[in-house]
């Protein structure tokens, strides 16, 4: 048993192919950095040394899923893959209808396209970067009603993804149930930190907008593992599978946007999954438009049947135990170095509170990203900016939104870094909150019209 009283998780896999890490030296990362614009998306992979950039295609798939792959149907009409994804999405999902996607934001175009008029508004539980601009391109406007506490790093709440019930019902008031075509409900709230939804908040969601008749769509990418944290933290659910969780939570639901490329351990693919006939109709013509025919949707056969597989792994106790074991053991270290991070530890992520790791900076000096940078010129690692870089401009006013929350991501791949690596990781951003004092800001010096996180460009100050 370990000190705290809890037994040591270890990986549920071995090892049988790596891929060979770079290991740079400062001078090759200050070069890699400054040619990259200080935005580490913009980083080369091949001079990256640990990734945790993003846990978005990024996982390692399993034999089983690799030995799907050979087993492509890649017809271009009804492909026995589509059939194997659609039966597993209804199986463990429960959702009726299901259109395959090439990724999450494919499905988000399609939802916004179908049901966001010129004028809408829809409430959330925090927005999320590509979500929230897929509903402005459609007209509406996002409107934040997760509760307060999610906006507070420190703050230890069990479900700090949940909706405050009564921003809800102020929304619905003022703007009218006929100018909301749904609630999009994130589970888990990847922008809180990695933050989790009660199941006992969503059946209340789900409670208030059937009164109203208004939708509630879920953003069911990291939602195995938001109900992890249901299994974990809610009353009654300690000896409930996390299937049947997850089947629980769609259940208060009318449909789903969904990444494979997270949960379900896939290098690319995603899906819409949906109840009603006549939005899944339109959604069945949109995506012959956008993505290919409703069989494959922007997806090969083998890419369909790796994330069919995906799904029946990635509800594996034993899997997602271990998953969040990882993220929970860089985390715990962490806290107890007195560097600061979102608490409670997130799913699929530690965040560092840049706001506090260097709280000489001001928010327009952009600190997350700062940190991001440093961190990367320190060791190597790569993580990514959540703070006012991702947040953007306001689309009336062209002003920057200041959010409450500056967060760094260090984001972990499944099945992909050892416990040796988050030792490294450990140390390196140890290392790197000892010289905070010296580290200053930096200036945007190139903004890209839409998602400038992904592409902008920046010089440090001084």
């Amino acid at each position: 048993m370990s000190q705290n009283g809890k037994r040591t998780w270890a990986e549920p896999f071995k090892i049988k192919m790596v891929e060979l890490l770079k290991v740079t030296t400062p001078e090759e990362r200050r070069k890699a950095m400054s040619d990259a614009g200080y935005n580490t998306f913009l980083l080369r992979s091949e001079d990256v040394y640990i990734d945790l950039l993003t846990d978005s295609g990024t996982n390692a798939m399993s034999d089983n899923q690799w030995a799907g792959m050979m087993l492509g149907d890649e017809a271009y009409a009804g492909s026995r893959n589509f059939y194997n994804l659609e039966a597993n999405i209804r199986k463990f999902y429960g959702y009726r209808h299901i259109i395959p996607t090439h990724q999450g934001r494919g499905a988000e175009h399609l939802i916004s396209k179908i049901l966001i008029k010129p004028g809408d508004t829809v409430p959330g539980n925090m927005y999320f970067t590509t979500t929230r601009l897929h509903q402005e391109l459609a007209g509406g406007s996002f409107v934040d009603v997760i509760i307060d506490e999610a906006h507070d790093s420190e703050f230890i709440h069990p479900f700090k993804g949940n909706v405050d019930l009564a921003k809800l019902a102020a929304v619905i008031e003022r703007v009218g149930a006929d100018k909301i075509p749904y609630i999009s409900v994130a589970a888990t709230v990847n922008m809180a930190g990695g933050q989790p939804i009660s199941m006992e908040n969503l059946r209340a969601v789900r409670t208030l907008c059937k009164t109203h008749g208004i939708r509630v769509i879920l953003d069911a990418t990291r939602a195995i593992e938001n109900a992890y944290y249901i299994q974990l933290r809610e009353p009654g659910y300690a000896n409930v599978s996390i299937a049947d969780i997850l089947k629980e939570m769609c259940s208060y639901t009318d449909g789903a946007t969904m990444s494979g490329k997270k949960d379900l351990m896939v290098n690319i693919g995603g899906f819409l999954a949906l109840n009603e006939d006549d939005v899944y109709d339109e959604a069945r013509n949109l995506v012959v438009v956008y993505e290919g025919l409703d069989t494959y949707g922007g997806l090969a056969g083998r890419d369909m049947e790796a994330m069919a597989r995906g799904i029946e792994e990635a509800v594996q106790e034993s899997h997602i135990r271990a998953r969040i074991g990882q993220v929970d053991y860089v985390g715990e270290k962490l806290i107890a170095l007195g560097i600061p991070i979102v608490q409670p530890i997130g799913g699929h992520a530690v965040f560092l509170d840049a706001a506090k790791f260097l709280p000489h900076l001001k928010q327009d000096q952009f600190p997350a990203q700062t940190l991001a940078a440093e961190l990367y010129l320190e060791s190597g690692i790569r993580s990514m900016e959540r703070g006012i870089v991702s947040a953007g401009r306001n689309k009336l006013t062209g002003d920057h939104y200041y959010p409450k929350l500056e967060l760094v991501r260090l984001t972990f791949p499944r099945r992909v870094y050892t416990q040796a690596h988050c030792d490294v990781l450990v140390e390196a951003v140890q290392e790197t909150f000892e010289r905070r004092a010296e580290i200053k800001g930096l200036k945007m010096v190139y903004e890209p019209k839409y998602l400038r996180f992904f592409q902008a460009r920046f010089e440090p100050l001084g």
